[in-house]
């Protein structure tokens, strides 16, 4: 798809200069000149007075289907902060290589950010063929325009079949932005992707309707096939020091006015008791707790494990803890080592985000209480006074 001005019909009134938001229409010598930022996002079209300006259809818009045959390949998006990769990103790498093994096609994975390369060769050990390095000042920080574009840019260069990125604040933002550029489809928040054995397509697998039943979803007529997958559903892929691969390095050529937000500075919103993807203990609390002022209780049995504390939804939207802390299907997919639940009854929304814990034990008064059905260990009793008694047993036992 792409936007032309019809030069014998512009009048050079310079409106969609103006109204384009990437900076990418300018002025020569009395007419409108659509520059290489553009991205065909068709604001300027209304904008004109002399109807000069139309869109180009591509053959992946109005019911058209595309050549997907020229798309090979599985990309997988691995986020760095400060130099460091997401673990998200490694997670990652093992349906990324799965896939990529099933239709024959090499894995390679994008890396942006400035003076990354050393993280390419992690990349390459856990299982990347290819790595596709994007550096610069400009990528120092996340920026929805610039990753926008420079992700936009390589896919129409290199045309993948397949696109995994994190479930993460950064990834949920960059995947619809890339999709919606590209007139491709996305699957949010997927729990499981498969190849389809008859199709060879990807079979995105999440939850719907609340998490009540498990949809499978297809992307038959566009390409690539995006999809942002949940942390903590797989496993890390370990590392191997004697694999080899290629690293190819790419500068797309974005004008400064088509980056329309600029960093600023980081706000520390809280420290790492907010990490609960990262966490091999967590306790979690629920309504049963009855009131904001005992969740110091489940502080205390968290600071004696060396955990941190988790929450249902309903604490979040009583304000009684903030929405990091939320696990659960619109909350946070944890996998701890050891998840306690305290007060929870075990809705499925809840234990879509943490029902692949290692071990579960489950604290309710309530002997039917459904998280019994899939805990380890259960405790039928008030969570208010059982909470101080392990926490108690457990600083005797670390002292002695």
């Amino acid at each position: 798809m792409s936007v032309y001005i019809q030069q014998e019909e512009c009048i050079g009134c310079g409106n969609c200069v103006s109204a384009c938001p990437f900076g990418a229409i300018e002025t020569n010598g009395g007419k409108a000149v659509i520059t290489a930022g553009c991205t065909a996002c068709g604001a300027c079209i209304s904008s004109c007075p002399a109807e000069a300006i139309a869109q180009e259809a591509g053959d992946n818009v109005q019911g058209e289907k595309m050549d997907v045959s020229q798309y090979k390949g599985v990309w997988v998006y691995l986020e760095q902060y400060e130099g460091n990769l997401r673990r998200v990103g490694l997670e990652l790498m093992a349906p990324g290589r799965k896939l990529a093994d099933e239709l024959g096609q090499e894995l390679a994975v994008v890396i942006i950010g400035d003076k990354v390369e050393p993280l390419a060769a992690q990349a390459i050990e856990r299982g990347a063929d290819k790595v596709y390095l994007v550096e610069g000042p400009e990528y120092a920080h996340y920026n929805g325009d610039a990753y926008t574009l420079s992700f936009t840019h390589l896919i129409n260069t290199y045309k993948p079949n397949v696109l995994l990125l994190g479930a993460t604040n950064d990834g949920r933002e960059l995947g619809p932005r890339i999709a919606s550029r590209l007139g491709t489809g996305l699957c949010a928040d997927c729990t499981d992707l498969q190849i389809d054995p008859e199709t060879k397509l990807v079979a995105w697998t999440r939850p719907a309707f609340g998490g009540n039943i498990m949809a499978t979803i297809f992307c038959p007529d566009h390409r690539p096939q995006i999809g942002t997958v949940r942390g903590k559903v797989f496993k890390p892929v370990e590392p191997d020091a004697s694999r080899t691969g290629k690293i190819v390095r790419v500068r797309p050529e974005i004008s400064a006015e088509a980056i329309r937000t600029k960093f600023v500075e980081i706000l520390q919103q809280c420290s790492s008791s907010c990490n609960l993807e990262e966490a091999e203990i967590i306790v979690s609390c629920g309504r049963g707790i009855g009131k904001r002022e005992n969740l110091k209780l489940a502080e205390e049995l968290a600071d004696a494990l060396g955990g941190v504390v988790g929450a249902s939804r309903p604490l979040v939207d009583s304000e009684w803890i903030p929405s990091l802390h939320q696990v659960g299907q619109t909350g946070k997919t944890v996998s701890p080592k050891i998840y306690i639940a305290c007060g929870i009854s075990g809705a499925i929304q809840h234990l879509a985000g943490m029902s692949s814990s290692d071990t579960i034990i489950a604290i309710n008064k309530d002997p039917d209480a459904p998280i019994f059905k899939i805990a380890d260990y259960g405790i039928v009793g008030d969570v208010l006074e059982i909470m101080p008694i392990l926490t108690e047993e457990i600083r005797k036992r670390q002292g002695a």
